[in-house]
């Protein structure tokens, strides 16, 4: 049984890295995140009660991980890398400030997406697509629900500057899930 633990364990460690390089930006920092993450688990099997699926479980030991980890290194100069993709704005509205397309709405609960296998591999081949400053902002306040200030702080960066990065990922998520998720849902069922 132990043994069965561990292995469910070390295979999540791929997508626990990806999250992990995404938020830090630092291969040896998310290796150490990582690292600690799998280490705590693997040390105290017990805790975990089954009320969760492993990997979620696991995710919320990386998640403080890597709040560690930004606060320890947070001392350390930042480089952001200018956001050279093309603005969304003039192909997601028309002059007046309309969508140009109506977005195909979401469905009426939609925790039951989040819970759908294949929504998450397209939501996440989605965040993997957001230029690396849009992604980083986007994974600090939704995922790790870190406080505005926290994030300014760690990035250097002005709070209507994190608003605007913030509302640009969110666009891009938008007009790629609709691409890729509810366009192809749509179209197969029309």
């Amino acid at each position: 049984m132990a043994d069965d633990f561990q292995r469910a364990v070390e295979a999540l460690r791929p997508q626990l890295m990806r999250y992990a390089r995404t938020q830090l930006r630092n291969e040896a920092w998310a290796e150490d995140a990582v690292s600690d993450t799998l280490l705590a688990a693997l040390e105290r099997p017990q805790a975990f009660a089954g009320q969760s699926q492993l990997k979620t479980w696991l995710v919320g030991i990386l998640k403080h991980k890597l709040v560690d980890q930004l606060r320890r290194h947070s001392r350390e100069a930042t480089v952001l890398q200018a956001d050279d993709a093309e603005d969304l704005d003039p192909l997601l509205f028309d002059d007046t400030g309309h969508w140009r397309e109506t977005p195909v709405e979401w469905h009426a609960h939609p925790e039951a997406l989040l819970g759908q296998q294949q929504f998450l591999q397209v939501l996440d081949a989605c965040m993997d697509h957001l230029p690396p400053v849009q992604g980083r902002v986007f994974m600090m306040r939704i995922w790790l629900e870190l406080e505005t200030d926290e994030i300014c702080q760690e990035l250097a960066i002005t709070s209507a500057n994190l608003w605007v990065l913030l509302h640009r990922a969110r666009l891009r998520l938008r007009d790629c899930l609709q691409a890729n998720w509810f366009g192809s849902t749509t179209a197969a069922t029309a």
